[in-house]
């Protein structure tokens, strides 16, 4: 009976360990305005290619012709490279970028582009990254 009461104790205990993880994970739920994402041009001032998130660091120029630091936060570094083929110089200071995605529902200058988003390359109109799901093409039958 003890030994019966500690393996339910250990694996209640590592079920719980394993679960925090993920309920601590994707606090951004919410945050994003994912029904009405915008499209932003912008100039790579930084990139940190890392897990689990990436972050790009651009500047805007506003309506009135002020520059604004943006960030917008990708998948990890591993999931870009594997998915989309990034490396550490996909993306470098001085790029330019059109940028479709949720915007923080705070108006701020944060995005999140981990899902229903899209990069392009502004000068060339090379896509780099697309997770929109209704422009992936058909699965394979």
């Amino acid at each position: 009976m003890k030994n019966k009461r500690m393996a339910f104790f250990f694996v209640s205990l590592a079920a719980v360990l394993l679960a925090s993880p993920a309920l601590a994970h994707h606090g951004f739920a919410g945050r994003y305005d994912e029904e009405h994402p915008i499209t932003i041009m912008g100039t790579v001032v930084e990139v940190q290619f890392l897990n689990p998130h990436a972050f790009i660091f651009f500047d805007v120029k506003d309506k009135s012709g002020a520059t604004q630091r943006w960030q917008a936060e990708l998948g990890g570094a591993a999931q870009l490279q594997r998915t989309e083929g990034w490396t550490r110089t996909t993306l470098k200071a001085g790029d330019k970028l059109t940028i479709i995605g949720p915007q923080n529902k705070n108006g701020s200058g944060d995005m999140n582009l981990s899902h229903e988003s899209k990069i392009i390359m502004t000068d060339t109109g090379t896509v780099i990254h697309n997770s929109i799901k209704a422009e992936q093409p058909p699965a394979a039958k």
